[in-house]
C-alpha cells in the first residue's frame, strides 16, 4: 500500500505491538545488572530482590520523650496521680539496666527500652515530683508509645523487589536494612538525533529560513529525566545516504535511538527509506492528534543484533507528546521495569470542545483553581509554549466533544514526566 495511504495505527494497538516488540528485544539482548553504592542508586532499577537481614528495628525502643515505666506499675498508674522514683536516663543509642517495679527510666525517642517496661509516658504527661521523682498527670495504657521489634521489617522479609524503579524512600529503607550497595541493571542507552537543513543550534546566527532546533532540547531533558544514558547525535541534513549513515552509526552504540522530523511523506522526508534500507519497520502513522506521522522499527548492528528505533514528528508538541505516551513506557521497560502505561484520573471539564476530530486527540491543559482542566487557546502542534504551560493532557477518544463539567480522562504531567513505579503497571 502506498505511504500516502497507509492506514493509521490506533494508539492502543501501538502500544501493545511496541509492548511485544521490546519483550522480544529484551529476550534477545538479556538486561545487564551491576552493583552501585546505595546513596548513588536514585532512580535505578532494582535487579534483584533486596531481602532484610535484620529487624527494624532492631529492639523494642521508645517513640517519645518520655519515661518508661513497669509491667507491674500499670494498674497503679491506669489512674493520674502515680509517683515514681528515676532510677536511670536512657539516651538513644544506649542500653538500659533491667527496670525494677516501682521505678522509672527517663527515655527518649528512639532509645531501647530497659527489660521490664510496660509502656512509655511522653514528657507532657508527667510533672516534677520532687527530688528525684516524677509524677504522672495521665492514664498511662499497657504497651503505649513503645516501637516494638522488627515493627517496620522483620529479619528473612523482602522490602524491595525486582524491577522496582528506587526512590528516595526506597534507598531509605535499604539503608535501614544495612545494605551499602544495590544491583541494579544498567540504564539505557538513548540517542537523539534530529534532522533538516533548516535547523539551527542556539546561540548560533539564524538564516532566513532557518528555525532553532528546540526538538533536541525537549528530547534530551524528557530523556533525561527518564533516567537514560543520552547521547546527543547532532543534526542530520536531509540526505537519504547521510541518514542511513548516522543510523548506522547510532546503532552500534545505542539500544533505543529517536528521531524527530523527516518521517512524513515529502520529497525531503528520508527517514523511513533509511530506516527500511538499515532493519525494518514495524509500523508507522498513529491515529492521534498530535503525532500523527510517527514511525518504530528496528536497525541492524553488524553482529547480527538490533537497536530499537522510534521515529517521533518534527513539529515540537507532538514531538514532545508521542515521547510521552510512546518513548517513555519503552525506556522505562528497557530499564528493568514492568511495562507501564498512563492512567488518567476522570475530572470535569473546565471548558468546551465542540468540534470533535476523528483521531484521538491529547489537549493542553492546567488545573484551574476549582480542580478542572482548562485548555491552553492554542492547541497546534507547533506551539510548544502550549506543552510550557500545560500541567496535563487531556485525552479525548475519537469524535468526543466535550461540554463543561463532562468527565474528561486527565493526564498529569508530573506523572508522565516521572519514570514509572514499578507497582503502577498498565
Amino acid at each position: 500500500m502506498p505511504a500516502a495511504f497507509q492506514p493509521l495505527t490506533p494508539l492502543d494497538d501501538a502500544w501493545s505491538r511496541l509492548q511485544a516488540a521490546v519483550q522480544t528485544h529484551l529476550s534477545a539482548c538479556v538486561l545487564k545488572p551491576e552493583s552501585v553504592a546505595s546513596v548513588d542508586a536514585l532512580g535505578r532499577v532494582l535487579a534483584q530482590d533486596l531481602t532484610s537481614t535484620v529487624d527494624v528495628p532492631p529492639l523494642d525502643n521508645s517513640a517519645m520523650d518520655g519515661y518508661a515505666v513497669h509491667a507491674a506499675d500499670l494498674t497503679a498508674l491506669a489512674q493520674p496521680g502515680g509517683v515514681l522514683a528515676v532510677a536511670q536516663r536512657i539516651a538513644a543509642g544506649q542500653v538500659g539496666v533491667t527496670l525494677a517495679p516501682g521505678q522509672t527510666a527517663r527515655i527518649f525517642t528512639g532509645a531501647p527500652v530497659p527489660a521490664g517496661t510496660g509502656a512509655v509516658v511522653m514528657q507532657e504527661h508527667t510533672e516534677p515530683a520532687g527530688e528525684g521523682a516524677v509524677r504522672f498527670t495521665q492514664p498511662v495504657q499497657a504497651g503505649q508509645n513503645i516501637r516494638r521489634r522488627g515493627e517496620d521489617i522483620g529479619c528473612g522479609q523482602t522490602v524491595l523487589s525486582a524491577g522496582q524503579r528506587l526512590t528516595a524512600a526506597g534507598l531509605g529503607v535499604a539503608a535501614s536494612v544495612g545494605a551499602a550497595r544495590l544491583p541494579v541493571f544498567a540504564r539505557p542507552r538513548l540517542g537523539v538525533l534530529t534532522t533538516g537543513n533548516e535547523l539551527v543550534m542556539p546561540g548560533e546566527p539564524l538564516p532566513p529560513g532557518a528555525i532553532y532546533n528546540s526538538n533536541r532540547h525537549t528530547l534530551m531533558g524528557l530523556a533525561q529525566g527518564c533516567g537514560a544514558v543520552v547521547s546527543d547525535l547532532g543534526i542530520v541534513p536531509d540526505q537519504l545516504d547521510a541518514t542511513r549513515a548516522a543510523l548506522r552509526a547510532a546503532a552500534a552504540t545505542h539500544d533505543l535511538i529517536i528521531t524527530s522530523g523527516g518521517v512524513s511523506v515529502g520529497e525531503e522526508d528520508h527517514l523511513r527509506a533509511a530506516v527500511q534500507a538499515e532493519g525494518e519497520l514495524a509500523f508507522w502513522a498513529l491515529a492521534i492528534k498530535p503525532g500523527k506521522p510517527f514511525v518504530f522499527g528496528r536497525l541492524r548492528r553488524a553482529d547480527g543484533t538490533h537497536a530499537l528505533y522510534m521515529g517521533l514528528p518534527g513539529n515540537p508538541v507532538a514531538s514532545y507528546v508521542t515521547f510521552l505516551l510512546l518513548v517513555r513506557p519503552v525506556l522505562s521497560r528497557l530499564a528493568g521495569e514492568g511495562w507501564h502505561l498512563p492512567r488518567p484520573l476522570m475530572l470535569p471539564a473546565g471548558f468546551a470542545w465542540p468540534k470533535a476530530d476523528k483521531r484521538r486527540e491529547f489537549l493542553r491543559a492546567r488545573l484551574g483553581d476549582d480542580g478542572r482542566p482548562v485548555l491552553h487557546p492554542h492547541q497546534g502542534s507547533g506551539v510548544l509554549s502550549s506543552a510550557a504551560w500545560a500541567d496535563g493532557l487531556v485525552d479525548l477518544a475519537p469524535g468526543q466533544t466535550v461540554l463543561p463539567g463532562d468527565p474528561v480522562p486527565w493526564l498529569p504531567l508530573a506523572e508522565l514526566l516521572q519514570p514509572a513505579m514499578a507497582s503502577r503497571q498498565g
